[in-house]
């Protein structure tokens, strides 16, 4: 997958909080063998249920940047919600962090990292500065140097060190492992523990 530096684009704010995978992506289309076709499946059962959903609003078309509430991706492991993120168009997700809640749940920010889609906490202060801008704001997520800009403001996120050098060489965890091809082939043919005596 291609590496992450930096990323212009529009926002679309589904500003809901404990927002879980279920919800993402329902578990009835979990059966297909493909890793394609999720996309359009993204939010489906609540995009039914709400009338005017966020992200169908005109100033979320072509949004790149989903910016959501606290605790998102919360519930069972399924890497079909990163999927259905990605296959919408979504580069990036913006959630708020709070004194008692990450800004998304352990489970999902792993299978984000192997996916390769960014995960980036904002404070409550600066969250709602995008969430006041509103879907079809643009907005700069800068990797390198880890902030968010939006109309002149410029906000610093953290990110965990391995993954942000993961995201930026367009690694997934085959590709981390490849890293070490040479020094895991030197190991092999050095190592003989198991090797049955001739």
């Amino acid at each position: 997958m291609a590496g992450f530096t930096t990323h212009t684009g529009t926002i679309a704010v589904y500003n809901a909080d404990n927002v879980d995978t279920d919800r993402i992506i329902p578990a009835r289309f979990l059966t297909m063998v493909t890793r394609s076709g999720y996309g359009q499946l993204l939010f489906n059962d609540v995009r039914r249920q709400e009338s005017c959903f966020p992200l169908d609003r005109d100033e979320a078309e072509g949004a790149s940047i989903l910016v959501v509430g606290t605790n998102f991706g919360c519930g069972s492991s399924r890497e079909h919600a990163v999927w259905a993120i990605q296959q919408a168009g979504f580069v990036v997700v913006i959630a708020r962090t709070d004194p008692d809640s990450p800004g998304y749940s352990d489970i999902f920010r792993s299978n984000a990292a192997n996916c390769g889609l960014l995960l980036v906490e904002l404070s409550a202060a600066d969250h709602s500065k995008l969430v006041e801008a509103g879907s079809g704001a643009t907005v700069t997520v800068d990797l390198v140097h880890q902030t968010v800009v939006s109309d002149g403001r410029e906000m610093p996120f953290e990110l965990n060190a391995a993954v942000r050098e993961q995201l930026l060489a367009g690694l997934d965890l085959v590709g981390t492992t490849l890293v070490y091809e040479d020094k895991i082939a030197s190991f092999e043919r050095n190592w003989d523990a198991f090797a049955p005596k001739g």
